[in-house]
């Protein structure tokens, strides 16, 4: 993890960690690295951005420091950051830059790059644009008079996504269905898209969060509190709810009875469907370390093989952009169909689902049916900024990892690691019984608290 970027871009408190300097700085770095090979004069590089207050203090300065390069910025607005990585190719642009901090609370912003090819920048690409910011002694060529770039607003991003989208899962032919479907949009990203996008099933459908102001995205809502979609699933007499975060990129699932569906079900049913039609390439699903070993049987009853790779989507999207796989994600939702999309898309995954319900008419939960969950817990320990990268080298923890493992005695796992976006560490038991998984990840929790808090 860089010093700037972490597992999913920069990121930090907008405005004093993440500041407008720092902004204009990534952009005209950013803008250098990206387009010094294409050899234009004024290279064209997408912005877009998602519902936060801050959002546009920092599309504002990452644009002057885009556009104090050469480079022309074209401003999409509030779009998903999916959006940012279809339209980077469909419109022919040389980067794409999404300003949003995800699932994390309004006080956080974060800056993503895209290629031309609209996906994320591999690690080596990220540092090089980090040694032009931190190495004082590296100018970056300023331009004067008629050499600056332009910033332009385009009005059609978000059209043109929805298209997109419902060109991929063939919308036109499940128009008047019968089911009825909820949707949490987050107040963020997708409040923009959903309700235009997923109105061809019908007027049934419900949006939830979708009025954001610019201070309550993620705030009790979304993916990252799905409690108020499971009652209205439930309540409501929905076939099914759907909950996004902050830009779009991650999608749960609730089913009929208002029982969440986490990222490793939907990944499952998605690619049995796939297997089904016999275009699951190689027959595997790619997957991170923290996915349920009840996931991994699914897969293997089913005939499918499963492949696990670090936590984080861009180590899932190189696993299978190595290999030729077609599907892989993360439990918490970040779903990359790479027939149709360079990186994690909430609403296509969303769509993508619904699709398998209108095609099998069979309920969610009934296509979750046989997939079972081990006892699984994930404790969140928040760390000093002194602690950070330290707790793989503290004897306490080691010693309490171990100790735990021991009592699995291979009926489960431990899994410990820093968070590449937060100052977390993540500790996650799992195992057979679930009084044994709290009082282990509790033990190793209040270790690390002890040591690096």
């Amino acid at each position: 993890m860089g010093r700037i970027f972490g597992t999913d871009g920069a990121r930090g408190v907008a405005v004093t960690e993440l500041t407008c300097e720092r902004a204009m700085e990534i952009g005209r770095a950013a803008a250098y690295v990206l387009t010094k090979e294409s050899g234009k004069v004024h290279p064209n590089i997408i912005v877009g951005m998602d519902t936060r207050i801050s959002s546009k203090i920092l599309e504002a300065a990452l644009s002057a420091g885009l556009a104090s390069v050469g480079a022309n910025a074209l401003l999409l607005g509030v779009v998903p950051t999916p959006a940012v990585a279809y339209l980077v190719k469909a419109y022919g642009a040389d980067a794409g830059v999404m300003i949003s901090a995800s699932h994390n609370t309004v006080e956080y912003n974060g800056i993503k790059l895209f290629s031309s090819d609209g996906f994320k920048l591999p690690d080596s690409v990220e540092e090089e644009i980090e040694e032009l910011i931190l190495d004082k002694k590296c100018d970056i060529p300023l331009c004067e008079g008629t050499s600056v770039g332009r910033i332009t607003r385009l009005s059609s991003a978000c059209k043109d996504y929805i298209q997109h989208i419902r060109d991929c899962v063939g919308a036109g032919n499940y128009a008047g269905t019968n089911l009825r479907f909820c949707f949490d949009c987050a107040n963020g990203s997708s409040a923009a898209t959903a309700p235009k996008l997923f109105a061809y099933l019908g007027d049934s459908c419900e949006f939830l969060a979708d009025e954001p102001d610019g201070t309550n995205i993620n705030d009790g809502c979304g993916s990252t509190h799905i409690e108020q979609l499971c009652e209205q699933v439930k309540n409501g007499g929905f076939d099914a709810g759907f909950a996004f975060d902050g830009d779009a990129d991650r999608c749960l699932a609730v089913d009929e009875n208002g029982r969440v569906i986490d990222g490793d079900r939907i990944i499952a049913v998605l690619a049995k469907r796939m297997k089904e039609k016999r275009i699951l390439k190689g027959d595997a699903a790619v997957v991170t370390v923290m996915s349920n070993l009840g996931f991994h049987d699914f897969m293997k009853n089913n005939g499918m093989k499963t492949v696990c790779a670090k936590v984080g989507d861009r180590y899932v999207l190189e696993e299978m952009r190595k290999n030729g796989y077609n599907i892989g994600g993360e439990q918490s939702g970040h779903i990359i169909l790479l027939d149709h999309a360079t990186t994690g898309d909430g609403q296509l995954t969303a769509a993508m689902l619904i699709k398998v319900m209108q095609e099998t008419g069979k309920p969610l939960s009934e296509l979750c049916r046989d997939i079972e969950d081990y006892p699984q817990l994930l404790v969140n320990v928040r760390i000093s900024a002194e602690g950070k990268g330290k707790w793989s080298s503290i004897p306490a923890i080691a010693e309490s990892i171990s100790a735990a493992e021991k009592e699995l005695s291979g009926g489960g796992r431990v899994l410990v690691r820093e968070s590449g976006t937060e100052p977390l560490v993540r500790v996650m038991v799992e195992g057979k019984d679930m009084a044994m998984v709290e009082r282990l990840a509790n033990f190793i929790a209040d270790t690390v608290r002890a040591n690096l808090t």
